[in-house]
């Protein structure tokens, strides 16, 4: 037996603890130290406020708290706490004053002391301003040296920092009220984080342009504040009366529909062959392609042989990742005339790539082409980089000679808890709408998409070595677990309508692929999987999978933090798939379905009966429910997911009544 955290988010630990807040018109959420989402009603101002402690190699040293202490009253609180970051040689402790008055002034002081020598790339406050509220929107900046700046958020991402010298920011919430963030202790500026797929524009402490890593030496005090305020014209509108926490709506807008994009997995890194129950059992999930990444400066053969075994069992077609040096002309010719003649690989994709470039040059993209492409003219040629969004972004693609545009994706670069993992979904699109726009419409692949980050392209030191009954940095427990399903189900809603082209997701077998190996988890007391089973994001790809080929319509939730799905056409049939991203019951009201529906739960009551037996599980039609003008409401288990089959075309009529 799974325990039913682990079940639920892949540890037997429960979630931190929330504490809801108000300050006046504002709500706050108090947790672990950091406030999130600050509304004014239903307005989002302020997505989180934290302080970072980020090492030489931009880890981030984690936050223990002691001696918390909260007092509420009325429309305000106070909150007081102790907190140590240790990570390596950091070694840094600070006291923390958060105080929330009733005119909705809410301040957060930290004072803190080195408690020895060592290095940092950054310590102190960070302010996320959230996505959807202020892209594109006009602010006010004011600057260190007292000016002002009449300017706006950007809408598509920004490669560089928007705002420089940053004191303080203003910018409206509803008509008629601004919020104004004010900065001080240090010289602040702001990245568009979505370049890391993170859903919001971050303000941060100490100018990246000032050179680091520095050193802070034992005894060093660091203190700075942040004050959030609120500028009104005149009486606060009718807006800023709290949210009421309604059910979620989640409705489809069949006009709106698009290529459902070509769907792989990558190679598992444990190197094993499939077996040839897993064959079965990838075979259902109907998948495009698999991804092999080939060192063409290192041992070419055998990892090539092994995913055309893997890729010929399945019946796919290859995405092979080629890496190459200086010496790429030798590594390529030797690839193109004795390598692939010898192997003949079913490939569909070449992604290039070059180890000493974040993002491939056009030379190496030519010389590519001019040495494979006669393998097979069909064969699609992609670049851009191996590594995040901002690197294709900063140094944008040579697009004029690819078929593809390429990066890859991971919710995990600058926070890890499951809400925000869950923020960065919706950023995930606009990446792949950015990446259209300034690469002149060239298709996006994106790959591969993964829970971690597969290496730190930013590193400026040698990774610590991995410490004995510890994970390897590139596992997350989460890919197990109903959350990581949940999480995968809303990386391909946001990625299919943008219009992406191709994604490749995570791996086939192990930890960190879909489904465990037949001899199970190498540490079952930290990856808590069952051997031979499969996970449930298994059942995700699966159910993606049998539309293979068909069309994603576009969807919208009230409450996509909450709850969020993809709804699938093809060949007359419609499919809708939501999932409950949180640790509550959720009610949902799903609209633009037929009059009666298939319905299918996978949750913590039968989710091991259906990893380790997917074919019984699948077989199940689910439960006939009735869904009156084409609306049908449902009560979703925390980390639920629910798979709607519709068994009639929507009644479009009923739809159009509303």
């Amino acid at each position: 037996m799974i325990a039913r955290n682990a079940l639920y988010y892949g540890r037997k630990d429960d979630l931190p603890e929330r504490r809801d807040l108000r300050a006046g018109p504002l709500s706050v959420v108090f947790e672990q130290g950091d406030l999130r989402y600050i509304r004014l009603g239903a307005h989002e101002m302020v997505r989180r406020i934290y302080v970072a402690v980020r090492d030489h190699n931009w880890g981030t040293a984690p936050a223990v708290l002691a001696n918390l202490d909260i007092e509420t009253t009325a429309g305000a609180f106070r909150i007081s706490y102790d907190c140590t970051n240790q990570l390596g040689d950091i070694d840094f402790v600070w006291h923390a004053e958060v105080a929330g008055d009733a005119g909705g002034t809410i301040t957060f002081s930290m004072d803190g002391i080195a408690r020895c020598t060592f290095l940092r790339n950054r310590i102190g406050f960070c302010v996320l301003h959230p996505m959807r509220e202020c892209a594109g929107q006009p602010c006010v900046v004011e600057h260190a040296d007292g000016t002002t700046e009449d300017s706006a958020f950007p809408l598509l991402i920004s490669p560089h920092q928007p705002f420089y010298d940053m004191r303080a920011i203003a910018y409206p919430v509803v008509p008629g009220v601004r919020a104004e963030v004010r900065f001080s202790g240090d010289i602040f500026e702001m990245e568009d984080q979505r370049n890391w797929t993170d859903a919001s524009f971050k303000t941060y402490c100490t100018p990246l342009r000032i050179p680091y890593p520095a050193e802070v030496k034992a005894g060093t005090r660091i203190t700075q504040t942040i004050t959030l305020s609120l500028q009104m014209a005149g009486v606060v509108p009718g807006e800023t009366t709290p949210a009421v926490d309604e059910d979620v709506t989640f409705e489809l807008q069949p006009a709106v529909q698009l290529s459902l994009p070509r769907i792989g997995l990558g190679m598992a890194g444990h190197g094993q062959p499939l077996s040839e129950q897993e064959i079965t059992r990838l075979k259902a999930l109907n998948l495009s392609h698999l991804r092999v990444d080939l060192n063409l400066y290192g041992d070419v053969e055998v990892p090539l042989h092994r995913a055309i075994a893997a890729a010929r069992g399945l019946g796919t077609s290859l995405e092979a990742a080629l890496f190459l040096t200086d010496g790429a002309a030798h590594e390529l010719e030797y690839l193109g005339a004795v390598v692939l003649p010898a192997f003949h690989p079913p490939v569909c994709t070449w992604l290039i790539y070059h180890t000493a470039e974040k993002s491939t040059s056009a030379g190496w993209i030519e010389l590519a082409r001019s040495l494979l492409g006669s393998y097979d003219s069909s064969a699609r040629f992609g670049s851009g980089t191996n590594a995040y969004f901002t690197e294709l972004n900063r140094t944008r693609p040579p697009a004029h000679l690819l078929d593809l545009v390429s990066y890859s994706v991971n919710p995990q670069v600058h926070a890890f808890d499951n809400a925000s993992l869950v923020e960065t979904l919706p950023a995930q699109g606009v990446t792949v709408q950015t990446a259209r726009e300034f690469a002149r419409d060239c298709p996006v692949a994106v790959s591969p998409v993964t829970l971690k980050p597969r290496f730190n392209p930013d590193a400026s030191g040698p990774e610590p070595p991995l410490t004995p009954g510890e994970l390897p940095a590139q596992v997350d427990v989460r890919q197990m677990s109903l959350f990581g399903a949940g999480w995968t189900l809303g990386s391909l809603k946001y990625l299919a309508e943008s219009g992406c082209y191709s994604v490749t997701y995570h791996e086939t077998t192990g930890w960190r692929g879909v489904m465990e190996t037949a001899q199970g988890s190498l540490l079952p007391d930290r990856f808590q999987s069952t051997p031979g089973a499969v996970f449930p994001m298994y059942h995700v790809f699966a159910d993606v999978g049998e539309f293979a080929g068909g069309h994603v319509i576009k969807s919208t939730s009230t409450k996509p933090l909450e709850v969020d799905g993809i709804a699938l056409e093809k060949d007359g049939r419609r499919r809708v798939l939501v999932a409950n991203l949180t640790a509550q019951t959720k009610r949902v009201t799903v609209y633009g379905l037929s009059e009666q529906v298939l319905v299918r739960m996978l949750d913590e009551t039968n989710a091991e009966a259906a990893m380790q037996a997917p074919e019984t599980f699948r077989s199940g039609q689910g439960e006939t429910m009735a869904a009156p003008g084409g609306a049908l409401t449902l009560s979703l288990h925390p980390f639920t997911l629910a798979c709607i089959d519709l068994v009639s075309r929507p009644n479009h009529d009923k739809e159009d009544e509303r």
